[in-house]
């Protein structure tokens, strides 16, 4: 019997939980921050560049913490970059 090469944690459904459960965290600082409310975080995470900029690789944004996005996101959101 063969044993199987595959590593999970490249798996796409397996990468896209783990980005699922990073965008919660993300949006419940920014939730905090803002004093707003959770669900309204989230929609303003998503419309967001730095959203965006998280879903692609090309970036290396995903490779930075939380509370590193988070930051990005609130610069965005006052016309800043980095």
């Amino acid at each position: 019997m063969e044993k199987c090469n595959l590593d999970p944690v490249k798996s796409p459904i397996i990468q896209e939980i783990i980005l699922s459960n990073r965008i919660g965290s993300i949006s419940d600082e920014i939730s905090k921050r803002l004093d707003i409310e959770p669900l309204k975080a989230l929609e303003l995470f998503y419309a967001s560049k730095t959203c965006e900029d998280l879903h692609n690789k090309e970036t290396g944004l995903y490779l930075y913490s939380d509370l590193y996005v988070v930051d990005e996101f609130l610069f965005e959101q006052n016309g800043k970059t980095i």
